[in-house]
């Protein structure tokens, strides 16, 4: 599928970030843009305003008679192709697409004499970590790099502001989420990896085959594949006709393959044989940042980048905000901030990765997950558990019997208290949640705020 956007009808659902950088990109490229939002006010109906004075906004319930006018839907990645009014549209034949395929039929209108590769990294864990590992290391191979997609900066927008200053791009690294992929068809980097596939969106999914099913879009195109050797669905996604590495916290058993060496106490980063680098030497604690580190590097070597500043760019990294972040110590017990970890799969990553005894303050909208997973890293690990918001007592239910503490918190300032007097000198509070936030706060960040703001008055009445 090859888009001549100019006079087509082309209808944007979704009035977010994302549904804003395609609406403008779209208009500059000579499309008739109408955009649609379920919501009353939504959130850029201002700047739509401001910025395209003559696309009209269709607010609150959507119409099945707006979807079918159109020659072209672009969907944003917060709403699903199930939504009645995008599903009648398909039916009736109207094309569907996402940011991230405007942005792939863009870079095939490339001048042939210059390409810019891409690096593509989604999983239901680690995935804007390993993006801005990644960027790093692009970045200290001397590359001109561009670090987009679900991790912050709009594709469509990263590319209008390089074409506005005349400028290309190396290598653009783009996060991807599951949602994305979705409405993805022509996407081709010349590297990607799905990272892990964990109980995640089941809200939007019929199932964990349908979601995993979404995430292995991203190896539509030929490029090389870096897959997980440690997680089923990942490594199920191998293709026969396509170069595959894979990386893992075991042994690499092939040349190609990325994993770890030595004992305990000396384990390093290798490729094969190859030594590269001691965990120890990382930056950021936990072994599920080394199988970032592994990912990261099998990204950049699959584009052909030289080890030295890619090993450079990893004893450099400091992490990203929000992922296992610290943010206080009081009398001896060390508060950290993973807002971020917003599912099972990161709580228990963040736990594993703990060295010390943790009181974990988890709840907030639970997304229609399985909580039970969570309660071997909190029998191995916890020595409280503080839980908050609407799905508190789902989790409750999941930890009955692992022999910690279970209490209850009707806010997280609350639950910041609780923490605190639960732990003991040596111990760490642990904000990792295993749930959105849009239960309580407007997004990961706005809670992330107020648990630092929590702790910080609480260090000061101490």
């Amino acid at each position: 599928m090859r888009l001549n956007l100019e006079h087509k009808k082309v209808l944007v659902v979704g009035l977010g970030v994302t549904g804003l950088s395609m609406a403008r990109w779209l208009d500059a490229r000579g499309a008739v843009v109408a955009v649609t939002d379920s919501r009353d006010n939504p959130p850029h109906a201002a700047r739509l305003q401001a910025e395209l004075p003559g696309v009209p906004l269709f607010t609150g319930k959507l119409r099945e008679e707006v979807f079918r006018n159109a020659d072209l839907l672009a969907v944003s990645p917060g709403v699903s192709l199930r939504e009645p009014a995008v599903a009648d549209a398909l039916a009736h034949g109207v094309a569907v697409v996402g940011d991230i395929e405007l942005f792939a039929q863009a870079l095939c209108t490339q001048d042939l004499t210059f390409r810019t590769q891409v690096i593509a990294i989604t999983g239901s864990n680690g995935k804007s970590t390993v993006t801005e590992m990644v960027g790093a290391m692009c970045r200290k191979a001397g590359l001109h790099t561009v670090v987009a997609g679900n991790i912050g900066l709009p594709v469509l927008d990263a590319l209008s502001d390089l074409d506005q200053r005349g400028e290309t791009a190396d290598v653009f690294v783009i996060e991807l989420s599951s949602f994305q992929l979705e409405t993805t068809h022509t996407l081709n980097p010349a590297a990607a990896t799905v990272l892990n596939v964990t109980e995640d969106h089941m809200d939007r999914y019929h199932g964990m085959e349908d979601y995993a099913a979404a995430k292995k879009r991203i190896f539509a195109g030929n490029g090389v594949q870096v897959l997980n050797r440690e997680d089923h669905y990942s490594l199920a996604m191998a293709k026969s006709d396509r170069k595959v590495m894979t990386f893992g916290l075991d042994e690499p058993q092939n040349p190609d393959d990325w994993g770890l060496l030595g004992s305990d106490n000396s384990q390093w980063l290798s490729q094969g044989e190859n030594r590269l680098m001691q965990i120890a030497d990382l930056p950021l604690a936990g072994l599920h940042n080394a199988a970032n580190a592994l990912a990261a590097l099998a990204l950049c070597r699959a584009i052909d980048l030289p080890f030295p500043p890619l090993i450079e760019a990893l004893r450099e990294f400091k992490g990203l905000s929000h992922r296992v972040e610290k943010v206080a110590e009081i009398n001896g017990i060390i508060f950290y901030d993973d807002s971020k970890g917003t599912n099972v799969g990161a709580t228990v990553a963040a736990l594993n990765g703990m060295s010390c005894k943790v009181v974990l303050i988890a709840g907030g909208d639970g997304k229609g997950q399985d909580f039970s997973p969570l309660a071997p890293a909190v029998s191995a690990h916890a020595r409280a558990v503080v839980l908050i918001g609407r799905d508190g007592q789902r989790i409750g239910a999941a930890l009955t019997g692992c022999g910690v503490p279970l209490i209850y918190a009707a806010s997280l300032e609350k639950a910041v208290t609780l923490g605190f007097e639960q732990a003991h000198p040596g111990d760490a509070v642990l904000l990792s949640p295993a749930c959105a936030s849009f239960d309580m706060f407007r997004n990961y960040e706005h809670r992330a705020q107020v648990f630092v703001a929590a702790v910080k008055e609480l260090e000061g009445a101490v």
